[in-house]
């Protein structure tokens, strides 16, 4: 489930300050567009590197930004056209907050 603005509910979303606040949404939307960044055909590297600018300029310090296989959390042949999941998880100020979308 998700607030209004895209940010993953956790009850670890009341640590974050009001400034922090406004900037997590960041996160869902950088991980939107790395998707469709890859549904249009960019490369893994390229959709990745993108998205993890866009965190990073947020004010996150990434722990990890990676996209898996849904069945098994496995990282090989990410080609073969099966499904996948992006998977994050990043600090703001204090709180560790973690999503994961389908791509």
């Amino acid at each position: 489930m998700r607030e209004r603005d895209g940010l993953a509910m956790s009850s670890r979303n009341v640590y974050l300050s009001e400034p922090e606040r406004r900037a997590a949404p960041t996160l869902h939307k950088a991980m939107k567009e790395s998707a469709a960044r890859l549904r249009a055909g960019s490369t893994i590297e390229g959709a990745m590197a993108a998205g993890q600018a866009m965190i990073e300029n947020a004010g996150f310090k990434l722990d990890y930004f990676e996209v898996r296989h849904a069945e098994n959390a496995g990282a090989d042949h990410l080609d073969q056209g099966r499904p996948v999941r992006m998977l994050v998880a990043a600090r703001l100020g204090t709180t560790r907050l973690i999503d994961n979308i389908a791509v």
